[in-house]
């Protein structure tokens, strides 16, 4: 057996900084720090900062007054934002920037009156902090089959955004679906899917037909990683998801030649490793890595962190 590792993989820009905000507040302010939800999507990540001190809630009110919060790489709503200035909290928000983007134009198209239409996952706290940004007027759509149920009167000025972790080509079928049916329907300057999430997808679309299982590093709750695994999927390989090396199973790699790695955007590259060791000892001989696009994209940190 041989396997093979996609590239890009792993972390990204956004993530990357949202846990450097968590070890460095830890550092600068000590123990403990409150993280509202989980900074970034994936298990190993969360439980190696709960260990440094980091304590994760759902809510603000599970936060004691003159503490230190962060907003984690998802994104908040005006609300929570407004909430914790309120109260006095210290505040360091760990956004991505690219969530970011895709906040500001939010609150730029319904400034110039249009209502929006929101492609995401309900319930995902990307979209909860994107639509949150405004009091009303958003439309979540997750299918095409959404799109023909919007109710949303003729002559309405409109514009979309979409969630930055989405499947590319699924975002570019609801798009599709959008234009057709409301044609002046106003669009990103660029689109709001990351440059992570781009590259990490078709890393695999190159990858997958050369397979005959492909792996994908990931926590379930994680978006990115999710769509990984489905793109292998529609890409004409088997795939499955899995948060560690444990978790593989020795039966999966019956009757397999080439075993395909990649990792969701929260997964940090050592769970990579410890699955190719694990393989290893499963019998795959030789490693070998794709060539794929090299990123060099960093975002700055939050002022009282740099």
């Amino acid at each position: 057996m041989e396997a093979l590792l996609a590239q890009p993989r792993g972390f990204c820009a956004g993530v990357d900084r949202a846990i450097e905000i968590v070890e460095r507040a830890l550092k600068i302010h000590g123990a403990p720090i409150y993280v509202r939800h989980e900074i970034v999507h994936n298990d190993h990540v969360v439980a190696d900062l709960r260990g440094k001190g980091a304590v994760f809630v759902d809510e603000l009110s599970e936060i004691p007054d003159a503490s230190t919060v962060i907003f984690s790489a998802h994104g908040v709503s005006r609300e929570v934002r407004d909430e914790a200035r309120q109260r006095g909290l210290r505040i360091f928000d760990a956004t991505c920037p690219l969530v970011t983007k895709v906040h500001v134009e939010v609150a730029k198209m319904r400034e110039q009156g249009c209502q929006i239409v929101m492609i995401g996952h309900a319930g995902h706290p990307e979209v909860e902090g994107t639509m949150g940004q405004s009091d009303g007027g958003i439309h979540l759509v997750e299918t095409v089959a959404d799109v023909a149920a919007l109710d949303i009167p003729e002559g309405t000025r409109l514009a979309y955004v979409s969630q930055t972790t989405l499947s590319v080509d699924d975002c570019a079928m609801i798009i599709g679906a959008l234009k057709e049916r409301f044609p002046t329907i106003a669009e990103p300057k660029k689109q709001d899917i990351c440059y992570a999430t781009q590259n990490r997808q078709d890393a695999v679309k190159f990858m997958a037909p050369q397979c005959d299982l492909v792996l994908i590093v990931g926590s379930p709750s994680s978006s990115n990683s999710n769509r990984l695994r489905e793109v292998a999927q529609k890409y004409g390989c088997p795939s499955r998801l899995i948060g560690s090396a444990s978790e593989l199973q020795p039966e999966w790699l019956a009757g397999k030649r080439r075993i395909g790695i990649s990792a969701g955007a929260s997964a940090p590259e050592v769970l990579v490793q410890e699955l190719v060791e694990r393989l290893r000892s499963l019998g795959v001989k030789g490693v070998r890595t794709l060539e794929g696009v090299t990123e060099t994209v960093a975002f700055p940190l939050p002022r009282g962190l740099a």
